[in-house]
């Protein structure tokens, strides 16, 4: 079994012992004291840089400044607006309701209730997205702004917005001055007991109200299998059969570190697990190890050495001769990206395909999450794990609720703390809040490297001293995107097709980033696009891709347990045992086994 990575003690702490040379010493010291520095800013700001806010918002002021036609062109804009605003108030004289002088952007509900079109309300309510619109054209197309400070500056500004939106005032919002009537103000009172509660159980590091009524091995990750394997960052989950034949070739699940693996096996009506094993498949999984502050000198390699390359000698011990459909989800199917690059470089065909779900492997587009990745917030970052040994939930998670404040947020707050409802625990959510750590040179690594530096797309990444490169894969690849995926954008994910030389099916379901993976058959109102690509073809722009698309209805599970079916041997097979003792592979637990419940 690999050894535990220990921690550089001169890398880690103020507390840590200096270097023996004075040098050394005298620059270990300045640099801690820059990084003490960030910490202490870091409880004031909620993680983000003010040097790196600063400067869009230098970059946006100065170029504006000098851009009078930019100027003249948002007065114009306001004089337009105010016109608009004022046609719109002499059609609602005499009227309940009047036509909307502008529409909600798509995504937008705050103000769909019909009671929105009713007098006050209605002007409240245009008036707000007159000037959204109006804040948003102010922070585009200013000449000279590098795109990341727009970007970031217009995400401010609509941050600020909304704060004042008359949805998230008790007093400006009909749904909740209606909900008060109808209740006598109980809702208030429920609200206020449920923000008592919420600021309990942070206080408490408790999860969200719910939760306890989805425990893993009880409630969700109830598909039977065995912990055949485990090292000190991975268990290897090995599934029983559902089938009394199975395709020879089995399946290995990679999922993100970010999150828990049970993702994939939530309750049994909605497990991508259950529903593969069901198909007929020998499925394998990786349950990651919650990394603690001892972990902080983990690598990006090391997870790609103890995580993927491990699980693969062990599946290869229990299905000798035979290939894996290896699949990766999110980060896990970056790693795996990488590791078969890896792979191919070094001549192991030990895969017969690959699957990538929701998984960038070129990060020049990467999506919202570049908001918060840049060289000062990256440094920022790094300072905070320095200190801990990791990145906490904390910081992903309010990232993540920032990109979609409307949705995780003030909708919630809405919900919860002025109409008096509890929103429904549910699998997905109760999954979403059992978090998971990631270790400082791990994340730093893969931070620069990939997001910044976009190494893996560009050919500079190394593995063992040496580069890899995508364009090295034979094995066929099968790749799904999402339609709202605010993580890994679908026209980002689609970009394999520019990578990597070989034959490739790219999927286009509908959903966001977690909730379209987790697309079971049966589920109303699912669709997808589907296409193959020939490593001969031309390749199609993304949009292009989506035109010439088929689409079908439906789960697009089905459409990949079809394509596994198709890229594995002809014969059926019997199950594999479960583990293989005599090659030191023995069945040491039940599933989810133990890792899964680490906090």
């Amino acid at each position: 079994m690999p050894k535990t990575p220990r921690r550089n003690p001169a890398s880690h702490g103020c507390s840590s012992p200096l270097p023996s040379d004075p040098d050394a010493a005298r620059q270990a010291a300045f640099e801690a004291m820059d990084r003490m520095r960030d910490i202490l800013i870091s409880r004031y700001s909620g993680g983000l840089s003010p040097a790196s806010l600063a400067l869009a918002y230098m970059d946006w002021a100065l170029h504006l400044q000098a851009a009078p036609g930019k100027q003249l062109e948002m007065v114009q804009k306001a004089f337009r607006k105010s016109s608009r605003l004022s046609t719109y108030l002499l059609s609602t004289m005499g009227q309940e309701e009047a036509d909307r002088c502008i529409e909600p952007l798509s995504g937008d509900n705050r103000f769909q209730d019909p009671a929105w079109r009713k007098q006050p309300f209605g002007i409240w309510s245009q008036s707000f997205l007159l000037t959204q619109q109006w804040w948003h054209n102010l922070t585009h197309d200013v000449p000279g702004v590098s795109p990341h400070h727009e970007e970031v500056v217009s995400f401010v500004a609509r941050q600020l917005l909304d704060v004042y939106s008359p949805s998230n005032n008790p007093f400006t919002n009909p749904e909740v001055l209606e909900r008060a009537r109808e209740t006598g103000g109980r809702n208030f009172i429920d609200g206020f007991n449920n923000w008592r509660e919420d600021v309990s159980r942070q206080i408490q590091r408790k999860p969200p109200v719910g939760t306890e009524d989805f425990i893993p091995g009880e409630d969700v990750a109830v598909t039977p299998g065995k912990v055949v394997f485990r090292n000190h960052l991975i268990e290897l989950i090995q599934y029983s059969p559902a089938t009394k034949e199975v395709h020879p070739e089995p399946i290995l699940i990679v999922p993100a570190w970010i999150m828990k693996y049970y993702i994939l096996d939530l309750s049994p009506g909605n497990s991508m697990i259950k529903y593969l094993t069901e198909q007929g498949f020998t499925v394998f999984a990786i349950s990651w190890r919650n990394p603690s502050a001892d972990d902080h000198d983990l690598s990006l390699n090391d997870y790609r050495r103890m995580g993927v390359m491990d699980a693969l000698e062990a599946i290869n011990a229990i299905c000798p001769d035979r290939k894996v459909h290896a699949t990766g989800y999110c980060l896990g199917g970056t790693l795996l990206s990488i590791a078969a690059s890896a792979m191919a470089r070094d001549g192991d065909d030990r895969l017969a395909s690959v699957s990538l779900l929701a998984a960038q492997t070129d990060f020049s587009e990467p999506g919202e999450l570049a908001l918060f990745i840049d060289h000062s917030q990256m440094h920022f970052l790094e300072s905070i794990m320095w200190n801990r040994g990791f990145l906490s939930a904390d910081e992903m998670a309010g990232a993540f609720q920032l990109l979609r404040s409307n949705d995780l947020l003030w909708s919630r707050l809405v919900r919860e703390y002025m109409m008096g409802e509890r929103a429904p625990m549910f699998d997905l959510m109760a999954w979403n809040a059992d978090t998971t750590r990631m270790p400082y040179r791990m994340h730093a690594e893969y931070l620069k490297k990939l997001y910044i530096n976009n190494d893996l797309a560009n050919g500079r990444f190394m593995v063992e001293g040496r580069p890899v490169t995508l364009q090295g894969l034979r094995a066929p690849i099968f790749a799904v995107g999402t339609e709202h995926d605010h993580v890994a954008p679908w026209r980002s994910v689609h970009k394999i097709h520019q990578l990597a030389d070989t034959d490739i099916t790219f999927t286009l379901t509908n959903g966001g980033h977690n909730a379209g993976i987790v697309s079971e058959p049966g589920h109303n109102g699912r669709h997808y696009h589907i296409a193959h690509h020939r490593h001969r073809d031309q390749i199609l722009s993304p949009d292009q891709w989506l035109e010439a698309a088929k689409e079908k209805s439906g789960s697009w599970w089905d459409g990949w347990s079809a394509w596994l079916a198709k890229h594995s041997s002809p014969d059926m097979v019997r199950p594999p045992r479960m583990g293989a003792a005599r090659k030191g592979y023995p069945v040491l637990d039940e599933a989810p086994g133990t890792y899964v419940f680490e906090r």
